[in-house]
């Protein structure tokens, strides 16, 4: 199957407010938790409070992101403030 699958140079990765995103997300996670956790004895009935707890666990992994994409972000300014790469000489 390799054969006929076309093979592409990769694109470059999309960058965009990538904190604001995973922290929209975690907050989402976190508020969905609240709205649920009154409502624990129905889903407890039902054998459903795996939703509840997937709120709050999306909510800690949230945590975690922002962490993660925060230092990310930081890494990717340093970077970018650093000396400039050495510029390329031509072997003609």
């Amino acid at each position: 199957m390799a054969k006929w699958t076309p093979q592409h140079e990769a694109p470059e990765p999309l960058e965009g407010p990538v904190v604001a995103t995973i922290t929209g997300g975690t907050i989402l996670w976190f508020v969905l938790f609240l709205v649920q956790l009154p409502f624990y004895g129905w889903f407890d009935d039902r054998g459903s409070t795996w939703w509840v707890w997937t709120c709050l666990a999306g909510g800690g992994l949230g945590l975690i992101g922002v962490w993660y994409v925060r230092r990310r972000d930081a890494a990717i300014k340093r970077a970018a403030n650093a000396s400039p790469p050495p510029a390329v000489r031509d072997a003609t």
